[in-house]
């Protein structure tokens, strides 16, 4: 049994959350290139070079990419081997958000309760989701999520007799209602099957692929790829103001589920994607 002080986790947390902040992964800065390069609308294009322009800048001056520097969502896997000495992991996780959003001056955007609306200060409490998993070792992945997409996210308990093409217009159909107000370009997470909670579970889990690294299965592959093509064909374009890059990618991950079910849920997550996975 490996022992990990709860501090570690703390200390992990904090700093994971200031980096993503500022600091963008290769594989959007990629994918952005590649629409710069792609794209053939001359107002799609410029938006495109700024967002490219704001990426670098955060990178050169350590600061955030995006005002909203998000819910702070966080996945862990915890080996079954590990035991984790003094704070439990989600108090742990709690502090090292509060620590992180206060010493990095990050706007606290977390209210204590839906109605009432008072501010937390500290962006807590994080969305913590924990999964025990083989081995030895802590994998935690974070991310800064801005609402502004995660409020264009849908979720529909469609039939059986809907099918593929039922979770096709419903995806398209998510991101066409949501024009521009999750600014585009998106990457659009999608999951399909399970329960009413599952499939909204892992439609956000899927964004923390790195993106445009389709899923394993040909079949689903292929639904990705059309999803892609079709989200695109909208027009709507980066900021929404025309063009051929509405999404990055489209991620889909599925579950298994009732014979009378067949749950969509997609989360679509912005530009300003902030993510990173840290194996302790």
């Amino acid at each position: 049994m490996r022992q990990i002080d709860s501090r570690v986790l703390t200390e992990t947390t904090e700093k994971s959350f200031m980096e993503i902040t500022h600091l963008p992964g290769d594989d959007l800065i990629a994918s952005l290139e590649k629409a710069h390069q792609n794209e053939k609308s001359p107002t799609g294009r410029d938006i495109l070079a700024q967002i490219l322009e704001n990426a670098k800048i955060g990178r050169e001056e350590h600061t955030p990419i995006c005002q909203d520097t998000g819910n702070s969502v966080v996945f862990v896997e915890v080996g079954q081997d590990v035991h984790i000495v003094g704070e439990t992991p989600s108090e742990a996780i709690k502090r090292g958000v509060s620590q992180g959003y206060t010493k990095g001056y990050l706007r606290a955007s977390i209210v204590d309760d839906p109605l009432s609306r008072k501010n937390t200060r500290d962006n807590t409490p994080p969305f913590v989701h924990t999964e025990i998993v083989p081995g030895d070792k802590i994998k935690l992945t974070v991310m800064a999520k801005g609402s502004g997409c995660e409020n264009m996210s849908r979720l529909k308990m469609l039939t059986p007799a809907q099918g593929r093409q039922g979770v096709v217009d419903f995806v398209v159909d998510t991101v066409r209602r949501g024009s521009g107000r999750p600014c585009p370009p998106l990457i659009v997470g999608v999951g399909i099957g399970g329960t009413f909670d599952l499939a909204t579970y892992i439609a956000k889990k899927s964004l923390f692929r790195p993106i445009g690294e389709h899923h394993p299965e040909p079949y689903i592959r292929e639904l990705e790829e059309e999803l892609l093509e079709k989200i695109n064909n909208l027009g709507l374009g980066p900021q929404a103001w025309g063009g051929r890059t509405t999404a990055l990618a489209v991620h889909v991950e599925t579950y298994p589920c009732h014979i009378a079910s067949l749950p969509v849920a997609v989360n679509i997550e912005c530009h300003s994607h902030r993510v990173k996975t840290v194996t302790i």
